[in-house]
């Protein structure tokens, strides 16, 4: 019995469509493999990053409260030295005054002084 094969141009495309379809799914079937482990090393970085920025905003907290103390402790410093320079230009203007009061009372007694000097010469 002669066995007579028949080789059609629709057999041959359909033969290479499913040999193309099969590589096709063993390079899907890797890709997902190699997805999902990315997936897993994504999820442990942000489950540091987490860690990490929880930390950070602690952190911040404590920097942000000890400026703000600071920032309240610079503002009374400033505020007590501008009392001080109220109290230093007070006494400054009272030290004027009484010298100017001085002057004009030495200024009052020389002024006799000065008119018998003319008188005599």
């Amino acid at each position: 019995m002669p066995v007579t094969l028949t080789i059609t141009w629709k057999g041959v495309l359909l033969s290479v469509l499913g040999i193309a379809g099969i590589i096709l799914l063993v390079y899907l079937i890797l890709l997902i493999r190699k997805l999902i482990e990315t997936l897993r090393q994504v999820d442990e970085i942000m489950a540091d990053a987490k860690v990490v920025s929880g930390v950070a905003a602690d952190k911040a907290q404590k920097v942000d409260g000890i400026i703000e103390g600071a920032a309240d402790t610079v503002g009374t410093v400033v505020n007590a030295i501008k009392g001080n320079q109220n109290m230093v230009n007070a006494a400054t203007n009272f030290v004027n005054a009484t010298s100017s009061l001085a002057g004009m009372m030495k200024k009052s007694g020389n002024k006799p002084n000065s008119k018998k000097s003319k008188q005599k010469g």
